[in-house]
């Protein structure tokens, strides 16, 4: 029994890489992830409703900045140890 569930689970994975790759081909890595950029960035957006678009765009893009930077110095100190 579990080899037939092996077989089925890898059946399973190879369907997916397939339609994967097909839709890849089909259009432009953009647009496949603009719905999840477009989320991951909202986190990083400021609250204050009184700002200009430029000043919202720059507070958010230096917010991502600043967390790509902690993420990376959490990184070097977990290869330190």
């Amino acid at each position: 029994m579990d080899d037939k569930l092996d077989g089925i689970h890898k059946e399973m994975a190879l369907r997916g890489r397939i339609g994967g790759y097909t839709r890849s081909a089909r259009y432009p890595a953009d647009q496949l992830t603009a719905r999840a950029r477009s989320g991951f960035l909202r986190r990083f957006e400021p609250t204050d409703p009184n700002l200009s678009p430029q000043e919202r765009l720059r507070r958010t893009k230096a917010a991502l900045k600043a967390h790509m930077a902690r993420l990376a110095r959490l990184s070097a100190k977990a290869r330190r140890h």
